[in-house]
């Protein structure tokens, strides 16, 4: 029996294939058993055992639905057979909720958190945002993610190692949520880090100084939210 549309044009979570098999080994079922539990007690009758395979092999991934019915089957919750999620559908899938409760809860109307869904673009207030982090377990590098929010964080964190750092607390600290006093604390050594980088390499005196310095630099920067996320963990311990 051929698959419903509606499934193949669902786009599921990242799905962890290795999680999948052994869950279902940990039950002692086979691939047999796990399609005949989504046929019979999760309505997908085109569930067959070499689909099953096919998931565990990484081959295919399953839809958001049939990633739902697999975890009933598993006796799991649908966050034991995905990977790290990386966007807002995947982050809300993964927690086991609707779209409808979801939307409820940050205080949107449906059709607008869909959209939101769809683009991959945050439209939502800061008020929201909060919210969405505590209903959505979300950690602070993936609320940034999820409201699609990585390219303007980092551009601020460039100007705020480069210039004055103290004209950049305001807006990075819109983007991410953290306490004034300890962002403040964090940009200055990023600043100073960047600042020492260059002025170190600078005072090696030889005709390479400047071209060192430059790569010195772009290497700095271009890795400028991986040493943010670092200095945020380092400095919240």
């Amino acid at each position: 029996m051929p698959r419903p549309l509606p499934h193949t044009h669902q786009p599921g979570p990242p799905f962890d294939a290795l999680a999948a098999r052994r869950l279902r080994a940990a039950l002692g079922m086979t691939p047999d058993h796990v399609a005949h539990g989504l046929r019979v007690s999760f309505g997908l009758p085109y569930a067959t055992p070499e689909l099953v395979v096919s998931w565990e092999r990484a081959a295919t991934s399953p839809s958001s639905p049939e990633l739902t019915a697999l975890a009933g089957v598993l006796w799991c919750s649908p966050a034991e057979l995905t990977g790290h999620p990386r966007t807002l559908r995947e982050f809300r899938i993964a927690r086991g909720m609707a779209p409808e409760d979801v939307a409820r809860a940050v205080g949107q109307e449906l059709p607008a958190y869909l959209r939101m869904e769809e683009s991959g673009q945050w439209r939502g207030t800061d008020r929201q945002a909060a919210v969405l982090t505590q209903l959505l377990g979300l950690t602070l590098p993936d609320l940034v993610a999820v409201t699609d929010r990585e390219a303007e964080l980092a551009e601020l964190l460039r100007g705020a190692v480069g210039s004055r750092w103290q004209a950049y607390t305001k807006q990075i600290g819109r983007i991410v949520p953290l306490d004034r006093r300890l962002l403040e604390a964090i940009l200055q050594q990023l600043h100073h880090s960047y600042q020492g980088q260059m002025t170190a390499t600078l005072s090696w005196g030889d005709g390479s100084a400047a071209g060192a310095a430059s790569d010195t630099g772009r290497d700095f920067l271009d890795r400028i939210t991986e040493h943010f996320w670092t200095a945020v963990e380092s400095n919240s311990g």
